[in-house]
């Protein structure tokens, strides 16, 4: 490594964008870089950091008792204690959410900043389906900070990687920034729709690598044939989105990184919104993502960004390793770290 550079490890540069965002969002503040969730206390937001990404690794992790049901009650390697820990940590989290901003509400300050706020002001008080108003509430939002931090620094982290993998591509998607936007000012929202090529970066890092690879189970209500196969009632089937994205019989050379078989082959007859079972990174039918637009707007907006913004180089000029880790969400089993230099100039970010 040059003398000079600064090693950044983008999981955490990356994660912190995307934390800060989906807090800002949902809770109406920055965990990170801000004056803090829980009482002001940095200490105290790593620590809910540290909470849910806990949450992941224990959700898609294994346990004795999965392969033998009988051992559920031992709970021989530690894992339920550890899964009540920790659900339990982020329940107190909400709740510390939820009461200050009750009291935010009744002094009639910063009221609407956040979808709490919503949450508080539409949600009855006598709740529904059994469930009193403050349980939906915070279930409500931290299913919205889960579902929209891991998967969405997951995705950028695995489009950064084939990236640097394919120079090539790489290029061309500096070309497409430079031409489009120019040197002389930063990446804005109006921007995106135009940057069709690195819209197809994205759609093409979510076919090799879909944000939760099984999907979301469901559950068969009666007894039905699918495929040939006999599936019981109450059966819990995974669907396998990483073989059925790579599938040679749906996808040329399909385990090739080429953005432009979406703006080629599949530009018209394939959309990832549910309506095209080949693709389906955000799940289809009923219960398909709600997030799905807010989620690859920030995909875009932060690797566009990011590209435009810096030269980017691996420490040793090796290619990047792609090797996946075990979990609910699809991350990489070894840290991405990278140098990164400015391409513009200081006047450019002097400028916001």
């Amino acid at each position: 490594m040059k003398a000079g550079k600064t090693i950044t490890v983008m999981e955490q540069w990356l994660g912190n964008i995307a934390v800060n965002v989906m807090f800002r969002t949902v809770i109406g503040k920055h965990l990170i870089g801000g004056t803090g969730i829980c009482d002001g206390d940095e200490k105290e937001n790593e620590k809910v950091r540290k909470t849910v990404k806990d949450f992941f690794h224990l959700m898609g992790s294994l346990t004795i008792s999965d392969a033998f049901p009988f051992l559920r009650w031992f709970d021989l390697d530690g894992k339920v204690k550890k899964m009540n820990k920790t659900a339990k940590e982020l329940e107190g989290y909400t709740q510390v959410w939820l009461e200050q901003h009750k009291r935010n509400k009744k002094n009639n300050m910063n009221t609407n900043s956040g979808f709490m706020d919503v949450l508080l002001s539409t949600v009855d008080d006598e709740g529904f389906h059994g469930h009193d108003a403050d349980t939906i509430i915070k279930a409500t939002c931290m299913l919205l900070i889960l579902a929209g931090t891991d998967t969405t620094t997951g995705t950028l982290t695995w489009a950064l990687s084939l990236l640097l993998n394919n120079r090539e591509v790489l290029n061309k998607a500096k070309h497409e920034l430079d031409i489009q936007i120019g040197g002389k000012r930063m990446v804005e929202e109006s921007d995106l729709e135009k940057l069709e090529y690195l819209q197809a970066i994205i759609k093409e890092t979510l076919r090799l690598y879909p944000a939760g690879p099984l999907g979301l189970p469901r559950e068969s209500v009666e007894d039905c044939v699918v495929g040939g196969f006999h599936v019981p009632a109450h059966t819990r089937p995974l669907p396998n989105l990483s073989k059925l994205q790579r599938d040679p019989l749906l996808y040329s050379d399909p385990l090739e990184f080429r953005p432009e078989r979406f703006l080629t082959t599949h530009k018209d007859d394939i959309d990832l919104r549910g309506q095209h079972f080949e693709f389906i990174p955000f799940g289809a039918g009923k219960r398909i993502y709600p997030g799905i637009s807010f989620s690859l707007q920030l995909s875009k907006m932060t690797l566009a960004t990011l590209l435009h913004g810096f030269e980017i180089d691996t420490i040793d000029g090796e290619p990047i390793d792609m090797v996946e880790k075990t979990g609910l969400t699809n991350i990489r089993a070894t840290p991405l770290q990278v140098i990164l230099t400015s391409r513009q100039s200081i006047q450019v970010y002097g400028q916001y």
